[in-house]
């Protein structure tokens, strides 16, 4: 052969090389990469090939599917009371794909998981059709009711509940919502809807339990008792030694109370009672940001959340001075949580000081309602000892009784809780967040802990606080769960 054909040849052999090697490339090393990408056509006409798989609440579901015309994607999914459950399911869209547990699950719920390999292998030999699978949840329906019935009148907020000794999650809702069905299909309209939606300066995709940190206020005065408990120099009902006026270190700034309030040496139960920032500003700028941050992580601060929809980090900082700390531990200053943060802390002092991993998926079904996995109970800290976990109870219980919190008294069931009022804009300048944080114990034990903020645009500012808004919500959630045992 002479040298040209001999070069031809060469260069020949090499194209057909990177040809077989691309090949291989991308049926065996990317194959699992360009099968699962959404932009793949291929993808979504399978995902929307048949009936999708249920999220159950309850034991009944409460999604579905319908046919479709005029497409090759043959199903959408619908809802029902989809505002009320949007925030656990997230949406499921042929025009701009899924959130939450419709995402994250996708593969059960279309039937495409790998753990469904043989149950899907036999039903090609059987000739059945491939069907979905189920979720089934946490939830308790009257309890996610009783919080979306709650909030939808007042405006922005959020709930979430957690059953203590388990960490199952039992309502998580938030106001204003939106209806996934509206934009569930693949029309123009579909996408306008969604468009509309995430431009709305309200927010209504946003989940505000898991998504939205709010300054907890007066709320956290309950990390900082359980610090003040753990360190041992504090006990309930022995006088702190709180001056009044008491003026931050290293300022000329005295921290003030809301009112007349009896803070001056008040103990830990009245302080407590009563609301005082002098009292647990001092706590926190005494035992330093050390063991405030230490406290605070044990809760879940510092840390996202994946229940298993992933939840924003809440914020207590890990480098301030004594003033800024004295702030923070009063729940101002850059202190931040979720609703289901605060929900955590209630859960852990009513689970006698072990914090729970929260959780809202129970199981993973397969169209025939073979368990694929099932979620057991996981400890994830333990912020209190057994003994300051109960004297917080005490005290949380007499906040309810005798002072802030008796709005969210139910007879029958003893009641803990803490109110707050969290400053909102520069120099307070815009309406505060009603908060309230609670627990609710019967002759069985602790059913649910919960935490609801609001932010109500309509009331007037003399109004709005944690005892006046958002103490009732928690009530009747904590009902809810009570009366549905």
């Amino acid at each position: 052969m002479n040298k040209p054909l001999r070069r031809i040849a060469i260069f020949c052999g090499l194209l057909i090389l990177t040809l077989l090697i691309r090949d291989n490339w991308l049926q065996y090393v990317k194959a699992d990469q360009l099968a699962s990408d959404d932009d793949n056509r291929r993808v979504i006409i399978a995902r929307y090939s048949t009936p999708r798989g249920d999220i159950v609440v309850d034991g009944k579901s409460i999604t579905g599917s319908k046919a479709t015309s005029g497409t090759d994607l043959k199903y959408k999914r619908t809802w029902k009371d989809g505002p009320m459950w949007s925030p656990v399911t997230g949406y499921a869209s042929q025009v701009v794909g899924a959130s939450q547990i419709e995402n994250l699950e996708d593969g059960i719920l279309t039937g495409n998981d790998d753990r469904l390999f043989f149950r899907n292998t036999l039903d090609m030999v059987t000739g059945k059709k491939k069907e979905g699978g189920n979720v089934v949840t946490t939830l308790n329906a009257a309890a996610q009711k009783a919080a979306y019935d709650g909030l939808k009148n007042r405006g922005k907020g959020a709930v979430a509940a957690i059953e203590p000794s388990t960490g199952k999650i039992l309502a998580l809702a938030s106001t204003p919502s939106y209806d996934p069905s509206s934009f569930a299909g693949n029309s123009t309209a579909d996408g306008e809807t969604f468009a509309k939606l995430d431009k709305d300066k309200d927010k209504p995709l946003l989940n505000r339990a898991l998504r939205e940190t709010y300054p907890p206020g007066s709320t956290f005065k309950l990390v900082t008792a359980a610090a003040a408990l753990e360190s041992g120099d504090y006990a309930p009902d022995k006088k702190t030694q709180t001056p009044l006026p008491w003026t931050m270190p290293g300022t000329t700034t005295p921290l003030k109370n809301e009112g007349n309030i009896p803070c001056e040496n008040a103990t830990l139960r009245v302080a407590l009672k009563v609301s005082c920032n002098t009292v647990f500003g001092k706590i926190g700028s005494d035992l330093g940001n050390d063991k405030m941050v230490e406290e605070a992580e044990k809760f879940g601060f510092n840390k996202e959340q994946f229940v298993p929809v992933r939840s924003n980090a809440s914020n207590f900082d890990d480098n301030m001075n004594p003033s800024q700390t004295a702030l923070s531990s009063i729940g101002q200053y850059n202190t931040a949580a979720t609703p289901l943060q605060m929900a955590m802390v209630a859960s852990a002092i009513a689970n006698d000081g072990t914090l729970m991993e929260p959780y809202m998926v129970d199981e993973l079904k397969a169209s025939n309602l073979d368990t694929i996995e099932k979620t057991e109970p996981k400890e994830l800290s333990k912020p209190l000892s057994e003994e300051n976990a109960q004297n917080l109870q005490s005290m949380m219980e007499t906040v309810v009784n005798e002072g802030t919190g008796q709005n969210a008294r139910i007879p029958g069931a003893t009641v803990g809780g803490k109110t707050g009022t969290a400053q909102h804009g520069v120099d307070n300048s815009e309406k505060p967040y009603a908060w309230f944080v609670s627990y609710a114990k019967t002759s069985s034990g602790f059913p649910v802990a919960v935490a609801v903020v609001v932010e109500d645009s309509e009331a007037s500012r003399q109004d709005i606080s944690g005892g006046g808004l958002a103490a009732p919500i928690a009530k009747s959630v904590m009902e809810a769960v009570i009366n549905s045992k």
